[in-house]
C-alpha cells in the first residue's frame, strides 16, 4: 500500500500558485486532497474574521486600543452593543467561498496544463463557529452570537457548494477550541463556565452535536473531514494534551452521531509523544472502514527520526494511517517549507517499508 500524505492548511509559500506547485512536485502521487496554502489574509487562520467583525452594526471591540499591538492584531475582543437584538445582527460575506473559488480556477487550470495530477480535489478548510466565537467574543455574549456566526458561514460554504463540482473539492471542519474547552473542564473538576455547559460531558456533548450538524451540512458527494486540533501559536498548544483520550471521546461521537459517512480525521501527536500511552485511547475508537486516518506525527525539530517512533508507537493502537504535522505549518519560517513538504514524503515512504 501507498501511505498517504495529508496537508493540515497552511505552508507560508507567496500565493496559490506556488503551494500547488511546491505541492505536487513533492507530495502528487501521495495526495488525494490539496488546499490551497491558505495564503493572503487567511495565512494566521480565522484571525481575518475580526476585520468582517469590525464592519458589522451592531458589534463593538471591548477595551482601550494598544497601539503597539494594532499594526499585527488588534486583541480587544467584541462584543454585542447594549440594546441590540442579536436576532438583528447581519454579517458581512465572510471571505472563504471566494478564496475557495479562486483556488478551484487556478488548480482545474494547472491540472488542464498537466502541471497537478487530475485526481487531487482541491481541500477547503472552514472552522467551526465555536472555534471563531469563542475566540473573539466576550463570554457573556457568545451563546447569542454563535448561531449568527454559523448562519454566516453556512452561506459561504453554500454558495461554494452550489458553485463548484461536488466531486472535484473536499470540505474540512478546524476543531479547535473545543478542546481547550474540554481540557479546562478536566483540570478544573468541571468548575468552568461556558456556552456549552459547565461540566465535561455536557460540554462533549455539544461539541458532538455541532460536529454532526457541520457533518450534516456537506452533501453525500462531497468529501468531508475533521482537523481536530490543540492550537498553534508560534508552534505551542494552548493545552498539552495528556493523552488522546479527549480525541477519542470525540471521535466516537462523531462517528456515531454524523448523519453521513466521515471521510477523514487528522489527529494531533505533540512532539514529546513517541509512548504507546498517549495512543492508547485511540484503541477504544469505533473507527469506520471507510473513514481514512491521518495522525500529526511530522516535527520540523527531529525529523524522520521522530517522526518514526511515533509512528511505531502510534501503531500497536491505530489501524493504518497516512502522515502530517500536528497543524498547518504557514505561520513558520518561510524556509522551512521545502524541507517539510521533503518529510512528509520521506515519513510516508518509510512507512511504505
Amino acid at each position: 500500500m501507498t501511505t498517504r500524505v495529508h496537508l493540515v492548511g497552511s505552508i507560508n509559500l507567496p500565493d496559490v500558485r506556488s503551494t500547488y506547485l511546491a505541492v505536487a512536485g513533492a507530495l502528487g502521487d501521495r495526495l488525494t486532497r490539496m488546499p490551497d496554502g491558505e495564503v493572503g489574509e487567511r495565512f494566521y487562520w480565522i484571525q481575518f474574521q475580526k476585520d468582517f467583525f469590525d464592519q458589522t452594526p451592531g458589534l463593538s471591540r471591548v477595551g482601550p486600543e494598544r497601539e503597539f499591538l494594532r499594526d499585527v492584531f488588534d486583541p480587544r475582543p467584541f462584543r454585542i452593543d447594549p440594546g441590540v437584538d442579536p436576532a438583528s445582527i447581519e454579517l458581512p460575506a465572510l471571505g472563504y467561498s471566494d478564496a475557495a473559488m479562486r483556488a478551484f480556477v487556478e488548480l482545474a487550470s494547472m491540472q488542464r496544463r498537466g502541471e497537478v495530477p487530475h485526481g487531487i480535489r482541491l481541500q477547503i478548510a472552514l472552522p467551526t463557529p465555536a472555534s471563531v466565537v469563542g475566540s473573539f467574543f466576550v463570554p457573556e455574549d457568545r451563546a447569542a452570537i454563535e448561531p449568527i456566526y454559523e448562519k454566516a458561514l453556512l452561506r459561504e460554504l453554500w454558495i461554494i457548494l452550489r458553485n463548484l463540482p461536488h466531486d472535484r473539492i473536499a470540505i474540512q471542519w478546524d476543531t479547535a477550541l473545543e478542546f481547550a474547552m474540554l481540557d479546562e473542564a478536566e483540570i478544573r473538576g468541571n468548575r468552568i463556565t461556558s456556552w456549552f455547559g459547565d461540566t465535561h460531558d455536557e460540554i462533549l456533548a455539544g461539541v458532538v452535536e455541532r460536529a454532526a450538524r457541520q457533518a450534516a451540512a456537506v452533501p453525500l458527494d462531497v468529501e468531508v473531514g475533521y482537523h481536530l486540533c490543540y492550537g498553534d501559536v508560534e508552534e505551542h498548544h494552548f493545552t498539552e494534551p495528556t493523552d488522546a483520550g479527549r480525541l477519542a471521546e470525540v471521535l466516537n461521537g462523531l462517528f456515531s452521531a454524523a448523519p453521513r459517512p466521515i471521510t477523514w480525521v487528522h489527529l494531533p501527536v505533540p512532539i514529546e509523544r513517541d509512548d504507546v500511552d498517549y495512543f492508547a485511547p485511540l484503541a477504544g475508537v469505533e473507527w469506520p472502514q471507510t473513514t481514512e486516518i491521518y495522525l500529526g506525527l511530522l516535527h520540523h525539530e527531529d525529523g524522520l527520526e521522530g517522526a518514526s517512533r511515533r509512528a511505531f508507537a502510534a501503531s500497536t493502537v491505530v489501524p493504518s494511517f497516512g502522515v502530517a504535522t500536528e497543524c498547518g505549518f504557514g505561520r513558520g519560517p518561510s524556509g522551512r517549507t521545502d524541507s517539510l513538504l521533503e518529510l512528509h514524503e520521506a515519513a510516508a515512504a518509510a512507512l511504505d517499508r
